[in-house]
């Protein structure tokens, strides 16, 4: 049985060449989230993406982002068009209300800047640890780490954690992984599990990191 602390390195390295060069195929959706580079961006296409196929998400936050990609223009858009435009995702009239509404917060509130500390943006509605975290790597550039139900499932599996939650995955792995792994951690096992790691029947065969997992579950 491996020693997953010991071989992180090994594994990190493994999924970002896989992801570099396109071994595992990644969602055109992952692709887009990477090059936002906009804390605003990245948080109101999160805030689509919920309970939201990819496919289907990208699709509306490209229709989205025609009529406003800042929080002043956002705000002057009716909940209607803006309804309208990112239809058929998931909620998306709420999805639509809660864009408005946190737009319009954060000219009042934040002098249209996004906030930085977790704290912060979970105080959002319906903006939790996951969307936070996100915004933090992929929007301000700073180490954390979005747990989502492939990172809760890939790193229980493999044995790294033992949990029941993924607030609890994040809590462990902010505790063993190497901060210097924080930011691009998520995107590589989403790749991972969206490709090979699958929730049912995963595909060990062809896993690149099989070596190391444990198979916990």
């Amino acid at each position: 049985m491996y020693n997953f602390t010991m071989d992180i390195d090994n594994i990190y390295k493994i999924l970002k060449k896989q992801f570099d060069e396109n071994k595992l195929k990644h969602s055109e959706f992952v692709d887009f989230m990477e090059n936002l580079k906009n804390p605003y961006l990245v948080l109101i296409c999160c805030i689509l993406s919920l309970r939201t196929n990819d496919k289907i998400t990208i699709g509306a936050a490209k229709r989205m982002l025609v009529l406003a990609d800042n929080p002043s223009d956002m705000a002057n858009i009716g909940v209607v068009e803006l309804a309208q435009a990112i239809y058929p995702v998931g909620f998306y009239q709420n999805k639509s209300e809660q864009i408005v509404e946190l737009s319009k917060l954060l000219i009042e509130k934040y002098n249209s800047i996004v906030p930085s500390e977790i704290d912060e943006l979970t105080k959002f509605k319906g903006v939790g640890r996951k969307t936070a975290n996100l915004v933090l790597t992929k929007g301000h550039n700073i180490p954390a780490i979005c747990v989502d139900v492939h990172v809760h499932r890939i790193c229980n599996r493999l044995g790294y954690v033992k949990t029941s939650k993924p607030d609890d995955t994040e809590m462990e792995l902010r505790k063993i992984l190497p901060k210097k792994y924080w930011i691009d951690f998520n995107t590589y096992l989403v790749t991972l599990g969206q490709n090979v790691c699958k929730p049912q029947k995963p595909n060990c065969a062809v896993c690149p990191i099989e070596k190391y997992c444990r198979k916990s579950v």
